[in-house]
C-alpha cells in the first residue's frame, strides 16, 4: 500500500500529535545555547561501535557503512507494522537543566526526540529528507529527573530511516551502574520451531539481551520473550543480560532446551493420507462451473468440504444446509442418494465435511445463545448427513478484534472466545475422529506478522490477524488450515518484502510463515508458534474463473519443490523443509472439472495419486 505521508489516525490524536509537533518546532526555535560546562552525554552517538547503548524495538536497527553522515557507520532502521523502529537509549542528566539534542537523519518521516524530561518531552522531525538533515530540538529536566531516554524512530510502513552523529548536550549526570545479572532464566513448552524464555527482573535494567549459544538474537524491555525460527529436534542454549545506560550486566546462567519434533505439536492426523488433496463442492447452489453429484466427485480428492452451512441471520448462530434447488440445479441428486454417495466416499476412505461461511454466509457469535445455537445447528447437520466434521471458512467481517484485545494467546472479544468455544464443544462431542478444518484469507492470518487488530492506539482494521486467537487456541484439535492465498492483496513475508498472488513465491512466503512462526504485529514477546507441517496446506483457485490469483501448474510445483524439497525456491530462503506438508486445496472441485480437473491432474502427477 502507498501512502505519501504517515496513515491517518483518529482526529483528536493527530489534532494533538499536531499540537505537539508545533510545540517541538517553538522549543527549537528558542533553544538556548549549551553553557561552557556542558558535555556530551549521547553515548555512541555516531554508532561507530555498532548498537552498543541503543535498544532498537522489534530488532528493526541495524548499523550500516553506507550512506553516513560522519565516521564509517550510521544506524538504520526499518518500520515494520505497528513497529515504528524506536531506537533508544537512556541518559542520566540533573534536575533543573537544560539540554541540547541533534541528529543528522535521512529518509522519510524520521523523528527525534526526548521522554521521561520531568517537564514537556519534546519532539522534532522531517517530513522528506533525500539527505541527511540536521534536527535539533531542546528541554529542560523537572525538579526531580535524574534521567531521560531519547530516541529516533520512523512512522508505520514506511521505509528505513537512517541517523548519524546524535548529540546530547548539557551537566552530566550521576553516575549509572551496571545492573544487576538477571536471575531465574526458564524455558517454558517448546515447539519444533519456537522456545519461550522468561526471566526475573533486574534491578536498574531498562532492558534485556537474549543470547542463542553466545549470540545475541534479540531485544527487549520486558522479562520474556520467545525465540522463533528454530529447527525441530534440536538442542539449544539461551541466556539473558540486562542492559541500562551505563552498559550490559554478565550473561545469566544459561538453559538449555531441545525443540519438539515435528511442528508447532496439537492437531489430530484424522485418518488423512500423508499428502491430501482438498477441494469445495458447490453443493447448496450454482454458479457458472456447473453443479457436480457428489458420486461423481474423482477419486483424487481426499476431504470433500460442503460449500456452505450459512446462518439463518449473522448474529443468530443457527446454521443451515440444504441441497441446491432443482430450478437452480437441474440435475441435483436426490437427499437419499446424496447420502449414499457420502457414505461411499467415506468407505473409500475420504473424509466429507461441512463449510460454515462462505463469502456471503457471515457469521458472527457475539452472544453464548448463539455460541449455544451454533453447536447444536451444525452438530445436526453433521448428524443428518453422517459427516466427518467442520471446515471454518468465516469470511468478510465475521471475526474482527475489540479495541484493545492485543495479544492472541488470550483474547476477550466476544465473537473470538464464543467461536473457540462452540468448536471444542463439537471435537469434544464428536471425539478424536472429528475432522477440524479452516480456510481463513490471508488478511485475517498472514498479515497479523504486520497488524494485529485495530492495534495499540485504534484506527487499523480490526479483522487484521483475527483469525489467529483461532487458530492458536484449537491448534491441539486442529487437522488442517489451508489459508486462501488468493483474493489477496500483497502481504509482507518474514524476508520483510512484500509479496503478490499468482505464482510460486507467494506461495511459498506465506506458507514459510505459517510453518515458521512469527512475531504478531512485530513484537518478538508475541510470537505465534509454527504448526506442523502435516497440519498445514495452501489454497489456490482451480481456475482462472474461480478467483484472483489463479497459479499455474508449473508455478504450483515449484512451490510444493520449495517448501519439501529446498529447491525451486527463486530469491525467498524458507526457514526449514517440510517433506511432511499435507498438500492442496482448492475452489473448487466444481471449477476443477470445468478446467478439465487441471488443478487435480497437476496435484496426483506431483504426489503420484
Amino acid at each position: 500500500m502507498e501512502r505519501s505521508g504517515p496513515p491517518v489516525r483518529p482526529s483528536g490524536l493527530l489534532a494533538a500529535f499536531s499540537a505537539a509537533l508545533l510545540a517541538a518546532g517553538a522549543l527549537v526555535a528558542t533553544a538556548p545555547a549549551a553553557g561552557a560546562a556542558d558535555s556530551e552525554l549521547a553515548r555512541n552517538g555516531g554508532f561507530e561501535s555498532g548498537l552498543t547503548g541503543w535498544t532498537c524495538s522489534g530488532g528493526s536497527g541495524a548499523v550500516v557503512s553506507t550512506p553516513v553522515h560522519g565516521g564509517t557507520s550510521a544506524l538504520k532502521a526499518t518500520p515494520a507494522g505497528s513497529d515504528n523502529a524506536r531506537c533508544s537509549q537512556t541518559v542520566s542528566v540533573k534536575p533543573g537543566s537544560t539540554y541540547t539534542l541533534s541528529a543528522w537523519v535521512q529518509g522519510s518521516y524520521v523523528y527525534l526526540g526526548a521522554s521521561g524530561t520531568g517537564t514537556t518531552d519534546v519532539s522534532t522531525w522531517t517530513q522528506a529528507a533525500g539527505a541527511y538533515q540536521k534536527l535539533t530540538t531542546s528541554f529542560t529536566t523537572g525538579p526531580s529527573t535524574t534521567s531521560v531516554t531519547v530516541y529516533t524512530h520512523g512512522w508505520y510502513g514506511t521505509p528505513a530511516y537512517y541517523a548519524d552523529d546524535l548529540s546530547l548536550t548539557g551537566p552530566g549526570g550521576d553516575p549509572v551502574t551496571l545492573p544487576a545479572v538477571p536471575a531465574g532464566l526458564k524455558a517454558g513448552t517448546a515447539t519444533a520451531t519456537t522456545v519461550p524464555l522468561s526471566w526475573n527482573a533486574s534491578s536498574g535494567a531498562t532492558g534485556y539481551r537474549v543470547y542463542r549459544s553466545g549470540t545475541k538474537i534479540l531485544d527487549t524491555t520486558g522479562t520474556s520473550a520467545t525465540v522463533a525460527g528454530l529447527t525441530a529436534s534440536t538442542a539449544y542454549s539461551f541466556q539473558v543480560s540486562a542492559v541500562n545506560d551505563a552498559g550490559e550486566s554478565a550473561k545469566s546462567s544459561a538453559v538449555n532446551v531441545t525443540t519438539a519434533t515435528g511442528g508447532g505439536g496439537g492437531g489430530t492426523d484424522a485418518g488423512l493420507p500423508a499428502h491430501a488433496l482438498v477441494g469445495y463442492l458447490h453443493s447448496s447452489f450454482a454458479n457458472g462451473s456447473g453443479y457436480t453429484r457428489m458420486a461423481d466427485v474423482p477419486a483424487s480428492w481426499d476431504v470433500i468440504n460442503l460449500a456452505f452451512g450459512e446462518p439463518t441471520s449473522v448474529t443468530s448462530g443457527d446454521i443451515r444446509f440444504s441441497l441446491c434447488p432443482v430450478a437452480e440445479c437441474p440435475n441435483v441428486e436426490s437427499e437419499a442418494e446424496f447420502k449414499a454417495a457420502i457414505k461411499a466416499k467415506q468407505a473409500a476412505g475420504k473424509k466429507v465435511l461441512i463449510s460454515i461461511g462462505g463469502q456471503n454466509g457471515q457469521v458472527q457469535l457475539a452472544t453464548t445463545a448463539a455460541r449455544d445455537t451454533f453447536v447444536t445447528s451444525v452438530s445436526k447437520i453433521i448428524d443428518t448427513y453422517g459427516l466427518d466434521g467442520l471446515d471454518i471458512d468465516f469470511e468478510g467481517h465475521s471475526l474482527s478484534l475489540a479495541t484493545g484485545d492485543t495479544d492472541f494467546r488470550s483474547p476477550t472479544t466476544p465473537v473470538i472466545v464464543n467461536l473457540i468455544s462452540a468448536v471444542k464443544s463439537l471435537k469434544a462431542k464428536y471425539g478424536d475422529d472429528f475432522v477440524l478444518t479452516m480456510a481463513p484469507e490471508t488478511f485475517f492470518v498472514q498479515l497479523g506478522y504486520q497488524y494485529y487488530g485495530s492495534g495499540p492506539w485504534g484506527g487499523q482494521d480490526p479483522r487484521a490477524g483475527a483469525y489467529l486467537p483461532v487458530i492458536h487456541a484449537l491448534r491441539d484439535d486442529l487437522t488442517l488450515l489451508h489459508v486462501q492465498d488468493y483474493n489477496s492483496g500483497s502481504i509482507m513475508g518474514l524476508d520483510n518484502q512484500y509479496h503478490s498472488m499468482g505464482g510460486a513465491d507467494f506461495h511459498i512466503a506465506m506458507t514459510d510463515m505459517l510453518l515458521t512462526g512469527f512475531p504478531v504485529a512485530g513484537d518478538q514477546t508475541k510470537v505465534f508458534p509454527a504448526l506442523r507441517p502435516e497440519q498445514v496446506a495452501f489454497g489456490l483457485p482451480a481456475s482462472t474463473q474461480a478467483g484472483n490469483g489463479h497459479t499455474s501448474p508449473a508455478e504450483v510445483t515449484k512451490a510444493l519443490n520449495c517448501l519439501t524439497k529446498k529447491t525451486d525456491c527463486g530469491s525467498y530462503q524458507t526457514h526449514g523443509t517440510w517433506s511432511g506438508l499435507r498438500g492442496l486445496m482448492t475452489w473448487s472441485i466444481n471449477w476443477d472439472r470445468f478446467n478439465n480437473w487441471e488443478f487435480s491432474k497437476n496435484f496426483d502427477a506431483y504426489f503420484g495419486g
